[in-house]
């Protein structure tokens, strides 16, 4: 029994340090991306690389995020359990190592088996989190997030390349593209209101500690009325009403916890929006897998 709970608490440490449950979702958004394609034919085995591709790649730059950041994260109460942060997990040469094979196998694997296009897509993914959101933006700017965003819009690029040779990419997934980046700040925001103090001790510059609560709230929901607006028009591009009663439904609660967050912008609304955020997302992107996929088989 004690073997068990060790190897069960590894497990644990290991799917905390790779962000796997954000990996996962970030492979929901590029099955969404090949459910929107026009005739998305892959046999079984290629949308099995496809989301394993898609999901490890995001693994590495989430493992990454938290090797880089494991100095802020000890300040911050939400963080400083994480296994870099207690010594469960050492720093040195190994993890980086680990991350690089891990991220080299992500996109090999989709040039080898799928198409250039998508391991393009799926190396960018990962180089802007990893890179351009960890190491530059985060520490830096207030705009780290809105950059950040482009980690999903690409997930839902790789997917969307997967069919053919990748060269164009259809209106609706290229749209949910666009919608994944406008959504990503709006959620995160939303989290940096509700934890106005952990960001502050660890002087990362989220928009409501630079900006303030009450303007973020507004250009939040500047950028979710944006993003409803464009999740419901690949409709017009042979999106289903299954499809549309998810982006309707979800974008209508986000769109409801917005409002009330610029009415009320303390931690209790901004927690109701981020998870409301969450909830979008879900029904937005599992309508469009099966609308795009299932109802079509």
């Amino acid at each position: 029994m004690k073997g068990f709970l060790v190897v069960t608490s590894i497990i644990r440490d290991i799917a905390d340090v790779f962000k796997l449950r954000i990996g996962f979702g970030i492979m929901l958004c590029a099955l969404a991306g090949l459910a929107m394609t026009p005739d998305p034919q892959l046999s079984g085995w290629q949308v099995l690389v496809l989301g394993l591709a898609v999901m490890a790649s995001s693994a590495s730059a989430g493992a990454f995020n938290q090797y880089i950041e494991r100095d802020i994260d000890a300040i911050m109460e939400r963080t400083k359990s994480r296994p870099f942060v207690v010594g469960k997990f050492k720093e040195g040469w190994f993890w980086p190592a680990v991350i690089l094979v891990v991220l080299t196998a992500s996109v090999g694997s989709a040039a080898m088996l799928l198409n250039g296009y998508v391991a393009l897509y799926v190396f960018l993914g990962a180089f802007f989190y990893g890179i351009v959101y960890t190491i530059w933006l985060k520490r830096r700017s207030s705009m780290n997030i809105v950059v950040g965003g482009l980690a999903g819009s690409f997930a839902v690029l790789a997917g969307a390349a997967a069919t053919g040779t990748g060269e164009q990419i259809a209106m609706a997934p290229l749209i949910l593209s666009v919608v994944l980046f406008l959504w990503t700040p709006p959620h995160f925001w939303a989290l940096a209101t509700a934890l106005r103090d952990d960001y502050a001790a660890a002087k990362v510059p989220m928009l409501p500690l630079t900006m303030g609560d009450a303007f973020a709230a507004k250009v939040s929901l500047v950028h979710t009325v944006a993003l409803v607006l464009l999740s419901l028009l690949p409709v017009v591009y042979g999106m289903g009403w299954v499809y549309l009663a998810g982006a309707a439904s979800g974008g209508a609660l986000f769109l409801w916890r917005n409002i009330q967050l610029v009415r009320t912008p303390d931690r209790k609304t901004a927690f109701k929006t981020f998870h409301a955020s969450l909830i979008q997302l879900g029904l937005l992107l599992g309508a469009a897998i099966i609308d795009g996929w299932m109802l079509s088989a």
